[in-house]
C-alpha cells in the first residue's frame, strides 16, 4: 500500500502571521518542542505510516529548511525512500513563483510523475498532529473515492476559522463553505458520531490534508490552470464533479498559524498528559541527530517544564516552560510561561570573555532575570537583571529586538539585551 503513494508537504507562504519567527526562515523550519522543526511533524507522520517517498515544496527563506532536511533524513542504498526539497524555480515555460498550494503542486508535477504511484497525499508543513495515513489511504481505496479530505469535528466557535464540509449518510462531501459566520451554520452540521456530537462538535472542518488519485490530480491541475489554491478553488470546484470522501480524524490537531497558537501548542507539551504525545513509542518524532551532552541543572526548582539536551541551567525557578537545546540560564533567574528555543552552538570561554569585553552578554540568559510570557528565538544574548513581563497589558508593537503579539513578547533571532533591560 505505502509504495503506491507519493507524499507532498507544502512549505507555505511567507508566514507573516508567525513573524518574527519567519523573518529569516520558512514556516516549516520554525523550531518546535525545543529540538525539532515544524516540518518534522508531517515527515514523521509519513515515516510512521510507512510512507517514505516525500517531497517538500519550498519558496520563501528556504535555506535553513534545506539544511535541516539534508542533515536529518537519510535512507540507505537498499531503500527507495527519500525526502527531497522541491524549491520554486523559474523556467522558460513558467517564469512565475508558486501562486498558491495547487499551483505549487502543478509546477512540480513533472518531478512527481517520475515515480510510479496511484495516489498523491498533500500535507501542510505547519500543523501539529499524529495521524496514521495508512488508515486514510485504506478508507479512500475501499470507498472508491477520487479525493479524500481529512476532516476534524469542531464546535460553532471554531467553525468560523475553517472551511466547513457537509457530508451525506455515506460520508461523501456534498458542499463546502469557507469560514462561515455563526448565523450561517444552522444547516451545516454533519454526522460526526455520538462522542463528538455530545461534545458539541458537530461541524466538519477541513484539516488541509488531501489524498488524490494521482491521474485525477494531474488532470485537474492541467485543466484548471487558473486555480491556484486547493482549499479555495480546487476542492470547492470538484464537489459535485468528483467523488470526494471525508476521513474523520478525532485526535489532537492544531494549525500553527499564528504566534498565539504556536505559543500555546509548545507550552501544552509541558502538561502532565499532553494532547500531543512526544513519548509514544509507535509515533516517534524524527529530526536531525545531534551529539549533545546531557543537560546540567544546579539549584533549580522545576515545575511543568520540558528541557532539551545540552543545556546548562542555574536558574532559581522554571515553571510551565519549554527550554530548547544548548540553552544557558544564569543563577537567580526565574522563567515562567515561556519558550526558550536555545542556541545553535556552545560558546567557548574565550568567546564569552571576548564578547563581554565588547559589552555583549554571552549567548543565553544571564543571572537574576525574570522572563514571563515570552518566546526567545535562537541565539539571543540576554544580560543580567533583565525583566521581560509579557501580558495583555502590552500593546502589539514591533521594536528593534522584539515584537509583541497578543501579549506575547517574541525576541528576534540573535537579539541582544543589555544588563537591566526591561520590557
Amino acid at each position: 500500500m505505502s509504495e503506491t503513494v507519493i507524499s507532498v508537504i507544502l512549505g507555505g507562504g511567507q508566514g507573516t502571521r508567525l513573524y518574527p519567527l519567519t523573518k529569516s526562515r520558512s514556516k516549516p523550519a520554525v523550531p518546535i518542542a525545543g529540538k525539532y522543526r515544524l516540518v518534522d511533524i508531517p515527515i514523521s507522520n509519513c515515516l510512521n505510516s510507512g510512507l517514505k517517498r516525500i517531497f517538500v515544496l519550498t519558496q520563501f527563506n528556504s535555506a535553513s529548511l534545506n539544511k535541516h532536511i539534508k542533515n536529518a533524513y537519510h535512507f540507505d542504498h537498499f531503500n527507495s525512500g527519500f525526502v527531497d526539497i522541491l524549491a520554486a524555480e523559474q523556467t522558460p515555460d513558467n517564469p512565475k513563483w508558486y501562486q498558491g498550494t495547487a499551483d505549487a503542486v502543478r509546477q512540480c508535477m513533472h518531478h512527481i510523475d517520475n515515480y510510479e504511484a496511484d495516489y498523491v497525499l498533500i500535507l501542510s508543513g505547519d500543523q501539529l498532529y499524529q495521524m496514521d495515513f495508512l488508515e486514510m489511504i485504506e478508507h479512500h481505496r475501499k470507498s472508491g473515492a477520487e479525493i479524500t479530505i481529512a476532516t476534524i469535528p469542531v464546535g460553532p466557535k471554531e467553525a468560523s476559522d475553517f472551511g466547513i464540509m457537509k457530508t451525506n449518510e455515506e460520508h461523501y462531501i456534498t458542499s463546502f463553505i469557507e469560514k462561515p459566520k455563526a448565523d450561517m451554520l444552522q444547516d451545516w452540521s454533519s454526522d460526526v458520531g455520538e462522542e463528538m456530537r455530545s461534545a458539541g462538535k458537530i461541524y466538519l472542518a477541513s484539516m488541509g490534508i488531501y489524498l488524490f488519485n494521482k491521474n485525477l490530480l494531474f488532470e485537474i491541475l492541467n485543466s484548471r490552470k487558473e486555480a491556484a489554491d486547493f482549499g479555495r478553488e480546487i476542492i470547492p470546484q470538484s464537489i459535485g464533479q468528483n467523488k470526494i470522501m471525508s476521513f474523520q480524524y478525532d485526535g489532537y490537531w492544531t494549525d500553527i498559524g499564528n504566534i498565539h497558537s504556536f505559543f500555546e501548542a509548545n507550552l501544552g507539551l509541558t502538561d502532565d498528559i499532553p494532547l500531543f504525545n512526544l513519548f509514544d513509542n509507535d509515533k516517534l518524532i524524527y529530526s536531525r541527530s545531534r551529539m549533545l551532552p546531557p543537560t546540567k541543572i544546579s539549584g533549580t526548582t522545576l515545575e511543568r517544564t520540558v528541557i532539551a539536551e545540552g543545556c546548562i541551567i542555574q536558574a532559581s525557578r522554571i515553571e510551565h516552560s519549554l527550554v530548547g537545546i544548548r540553552t544557558r540560564i544564569g543563577s537567580g533567574t526565574t522563567i515562567v510561561n515561556s519558550y526558550l528555543m536555545g542556541n545553535d552552538k556552545f560558546q567557548t570561554i574565550e568567546e564569552i570573555e571576548a564578547s563581554t569585553r565588547k559589552g555583549i552578554p554571552p549567548l543565553g540568559i544571564g543571572g537574576r532575570c525574570y522572563i514571563r510570557n515570552t518566546i526567545v528565538d535562537k541565539n539571543c544574548s540576554i544580560g543580567n537583571d533583565v525583566r521581560i513581563n509579557g501580558g495583555t497589558h502590552l500593546a502589539d508593537e514591533e521594536y528593534d529586538n522584539y515584537v509583541v503579539k497578543d501579549g506575547i513578547v517574541v525576541m528576534k533571532k540573535g537579539s541582544v539585551l543589555p544588563d537591566g533591560f526591561t520590557i
